[in-house]
This record gives structure tokens, sequence and C-alpha cells, in this order.
């Protein structure tokens, strides 16, 4: 086919000095323009960034000069024109092709615009909203076409590392199964079957244990997965996650193919290189050291247990505490007034202590404390010394149950971090934390839950606790920490029947409906299920932090805002009424009080 006149030879951030004295075309957008009276300058855009473009009357015809005096900010247009150097005065360190620019010979208009309602700028301060109800405009800004490219290299990157692992990648179905343990499914419903709805998946989990039981042994997919949850600032009610699951393997053979996957997109995307095998701790360590199970360990400020030192204080907070750990932010109490104090207290409180115990030593060594006057004098020097306490410290306290007290000093810890800018946003601490608990407590439902999933498999040396005390199992389970925010989930799956019926009972299904809800994955178990175990990590929240994005909608083409709403679209939306008279539904609206 021949090639058509208007059609680009080159793109315009792919021009240097070396193309001076070459023809050249060029499609793209009008970024700005600047006519100065007898010469305009327009500055054309493609994806991959800028060239600055002279109209001449002088250097091209009476019809191409019209042309490049009628442009306007995002006009399409196609130039043909020669690359030239510019005069030393006039070079620009700003873009890329700063050196050069192109003058005009030819220029054909392929479609005019009407005035954008955003700014095609990346320093554009506008309303999310805004830009969201006209994405297709916003991803026109650089910085935008950038983290989708980011995404596609990060995701072709997975692909080829899973490919030389020897993993097959399998797709599973989106129309699903309902399985109403975690999160709220969206539901759609059947023409076919009235009454009966399948279910957006969460995840391909039962799909994945299903086909390690196929024989697939090593399986992968980039999966589009579903979660109707209440408005989180870092959700999406759709989005994607890499899932993986292997046959006969412990979780050390996992992690390594994880790992290996997390270093091939580092070196690509970013040229850093990560040490593997990467470190680990238990949940445990990182609860006791950190208050949080997925740590930001960029810096210090460890929590410390100071139960002992505070038994029989005098203070009864402390006293009648089953556990009360301490913090210590060196250096920091000149630099911390009393209402920021108390505003670390009330934070505490919101994870579910009574209250922030403090005590501050001034560079000259004038102590204030909310507790040390309850205290005997020689347990307060005690406690001083375990905390390592010095002339301008801020020593803070929590005393609740262990997981309880150390939550809530976790997060006075990171807000100590950022107030006090002790983060280094230049690393990346990747580590592994193991040995979660398989079940947690939950009090408003009065019953254990699965701390990761209801499939997760018991560590063998804590089995013998299942019945006599399920709360102190550890679960064969590892989450991929990165930066304090968690990257991904994974575990050795149970894999027998009986052993899986255990589980359901202990997290109070019964087994009518554990068989109505898995009673395919339980029959199947029969059938020779072999030991497996998985991962799966958020593709967006990895692109985000990669592209140092500030939300998920950063680095998706068509998100949707906080309420799950697509702005662009208008979605959800009502539907025809024939639509659900076919599908048998009747919908019920609430009727609003006058």
């Amino acid at each position: 086919m021949a090639r058509k006149e208007w059609q680009r030879t080159q793109y315009c951030g792919e021009l240097t000095e070396s193309f001076a004295g070459q023809q050249v075309t060029l499609d793209g957008w009008v970024q700005r323009t600047r006519n100065l009276g007898g010469v305009i300058f327009v500055w054309l855009r493609d994806r991959t960034g800028l060239v600055q473009v002279v109209f001449s009357p002088e250097t091209c015809d009476a019809e191409t000069f019209a042309v490049g005096e009628s442009l306007r900010s995002e006009y399409v247009v196609s130039i043909t024109g020669e690359v030239a150097l510019r005069a030393e005065k006039d070079v620009t360190d700003k873009l890329k092709t700063g050196k050069i620019e192109v003058i005009a010979k030819k220029a054909t208009l392929l479609n005019a615009a009407a005035t954008p309602p955003i700014y095609i700028d990346d320093n554009a301060d506008e309303n999310e909203l805004v830009r969201l109800k006209y994405r297709y405009l916003d991803l026109r800004k650089p910085r935008m076409q950038e983290n989708l490219r980011m995404r596609a290299k990060v995701l072709s990157t997975i692909r080829r590392h899973m490919d030389e692992c020897g993993f097959t990648e399998v797709e599973t179905p989106i129309l699903s199964k309902s399985t109403p343990e975690g999160a709220r499914d969206y539901l759609v419903p059947s023409r076919v079957r009235p009454g009966e709805f399948y279910a957006l998946p969460q995840s391909p989990q039962i799909y994945k244990q299903l086909l390690m039981l196929a024989g697939f042994d090593k399986y992968y997919q980039v999966a589009r997965c579903f979660r109707d949850e209440d408005s989180r600032a870092d959700r999406q009610p759709e989005f994607t996650q890499l899932d993986i699951e292997m046959s006969f393997v412990e979780p050390e053979d996992i992690q390594t193919v994880v790992e290996g996957a997390f270093a091939k997109v580092f070196k690509a995307v970013k040229n850093i290189d990560i040490q593997l095998p990467l470190p680990r701790m238990t949940w445990r360590q990182a609860m006791d050291d950190y208050g949080s199970d997925k740590p930001d360990t960029r810096f210090g400020m460890k929590l410390q247990d100071v139960t002992e030192v505070t038994r029989e204080s005098g203070f009864g907070v402390f006293d009648n505490a089953v556990s009360v750990r301490g913090l210590n932010a060196e250096g920091v109490s000149a630099h911390l007034s009393r209402k920021e104090i108390d505003a670390l207290g009330e934070l505490a409180k919101t994870y579910h202590v009574k209250g922030l115990a403090w005590l501050t030593i001034a560079p000259d060594g004038t102590v204030k404390s909310s507790f040390a006057k309850f205290m005997k004098e020689d347990k307060l020097e005690a406690l001083k010394q375990a905390m390592n306490a010095k002339p301008g410290d801020a020593l803070f306290f929590a005393a609740d149950r262990p997981n309880v007290a150390c939550t809530a000093l976790g997060q006075v810890r990171l807000a100590l971090g950022k107030k006090f800018d002790l983060i280094d946003q230049t690393k990346y601490n990747l580590f592994w934390v193991t040995e979660f608990p398989l079940l947690e407590w939950d009090d408003e439902e009065n019953r254990f839950v699965a701390m990761h999933h209801p499939f997760t498999s018991a560590m063998e040396e804590d089995e013998q606790y299942m019945e006599s005390d399920p709360g102190r199992v550890r679960a064969k389970a590892y989450d991929l920490v990165m930066n304090g925010i968690e990257m991904g989930s994974g575990s050795i799956r149970i894999h027998r029947s009986d052993k899986q019926a255990q589980m359901f009972k202990l997290i109070g299904l019964s087994p009518e409906v554990a068989q109505q809800r898995f009673g395919f994955l339980l029959d199947a178990f029969k059938y020779g299920a072999p030991p497996h175990g998985g991962f799966a990590f958020g593709i967006d929240r990895f692109v985000m932090i990669l592209a140092g994005g500030e939300s998920l909608r950063d680095v998706i083409a068509f998100p949707k805002d906080k309420s799950a709403y697509c702005q662009m679209m208008g979605t959800p939306s009502t539907v025809d009424p024939k639509q659900l008279e076919i599908l048998k539904i009747q919908p019920v609206v609430e009727e609003t009080k006058e």
C-alpha cells in the first residue's frame, strides 16, 4: 500500500542534531502557537515529545503559511519540513529537541479542535473529576503517556520472566460463582436462568487451584479482578493483578519466582539492581519492631517492649496493661508542641488504645510528661534507661493487648517519620513478611476469620493447635512489602478435603454452607490434588510506585473516581426497563422523606 503524503516519517521526540538538513514529515497535535507577525512558531506534540516548527513566508508557500496561521491548541496536523540547527542563543535545555527546529515546507490540517476544557500540560493544577470526565484529553499529557508506557513495559517484562520460568498463561472465567467470604461481589444476573447470578471474580483463586489439580504445575495470568468495596483512595473497583500458582513447592520456591520478576522489572524500568534473595522477617517481628504487618523500613525508630520494666510502677495504666510498648523519637522534643503531641494521641485512639502516654526531655534536661508524676522515681529512671532516652528525645507509650498497642504506636511512628522527613524517598525497600497468623478474631462477628483467605495452609508444627488454640496457629503465608505498602500476598494452599473442611468449620461455615459455596472444590480434592501454593500482586499499585504517582488513577487508562463512578461515561447508570424485564428484575428505589 502506497504511503500517504501526510503520514509521518519520524516522531517529534526522535529528532536530534543528526537529522539536520533532512526532510521529515511529522504528525501530531498543536501544543501552542506564537505569531510574531511574520513568523509563526508552533510546538507540535506526539507521544514521544515536543518539537518546534517554524512557518515563514520566506521558506514556505502562501497555502502552507495560511495553515500555520490557522493552527490552534490541539489541532491535528501533518507537517513536512527540513530539520535545522537552532542558533546558539535559541538553544534550550527544557526540550529533548531543544537544539533543533523544523522549517515548515508543507502542512495539512487533519482536524480542527474546540478549545479543550483542560490544559494538556503536566503542570496544570486541575480538579481531578474534570480530568476524569475528559480522560481522553488528560491522557494526552506527557506524564500520563509515560505512565501507561511504563505499565506496558512492566507487563511485558513480567510475561517474559514467567515464560522463561516455564509457566503457562491460562485465562480463567470472568463470569464466576459468588463466594461471599471477604469483600462484596459484583453480581451479574443471568437471563437464561432467572433469579440466578454470576459474580465477577475477586481473584482467580479457586480456578488456579483447580488448574493445579488438573496437572498444569506452573500457571500464571495477568488477571482482571473486581471488588465492590467502600470508597478508598487507593482502591479501584476493577484492578489488574499478576496471579501465580505452582505445584509441589514450598514458600521459598514461589518467593524465588516472584522476587525474580520484581528484580527484572526494576532493572528494565528504573535501571536499579535488586539484591536477591530478598530479606525476610516474621509477622511477629514486624509487629513488635514496627507496629505493622507491612512496615516502612526506610527509617528506624523501632518499637520497644517495656512491659516488664513498667510492672508495679505505680501508674495504673501501665500496671494493669497486658503489654506496654514504647517509642523513642530521638532529638525531636524541641520541635513538638503540646498541640501536636495531643494530635498524636488522638491518632493512636483511632487504633483502639485508650490514649498515648508521653514524656519529653528538653535539650537542657527538663522533663515534661503525661504520666511521670504517677510513677515511682526508680521505675521512671529505669524506663528512661530502657528507652535509651537522652536530652532532646520524645518518648511515647501505648498500653493494651500486644497487637493493639503495637498497631497504635506503629501509626504514631509513621506520623513522626513523615513530619520530620525521616523517610528516604529514593529507597525501594523490598522484603518478605512471613508466618502470619492463620486466623484472627473478629469482635463484631464473634468468630475467627481467615487472615488471608480460607484456603491457606497451616504450618505443620502448629497443626496440633487447630482445635485447642486456633489463634496460636501460624500460616504458611507470606506478603511482599515495599516501602510500607503490601505489594502482594501468597500462601501454600490446603490440598486435602478433610483439612479444608476443618478450616471452614473454624471460620464458622457449616458443612451445608461450605458444600453449597465450595462443594466443587472439596469434591475435586478427592481426585488427587497435589501440594500447591501461589502468589498475587497488584500491577496497578506496583506501577504507581515506580511512576511516583499519588493515586492508582495515575496509572490506569480509564479509572473510576473514589465513589466507583466513571465520570467520562456516566456509569453506573440506569438501563432500559425492557432489559430488566427480560432479566426478570424489579428495581427497588428507596423513598426519600420529605
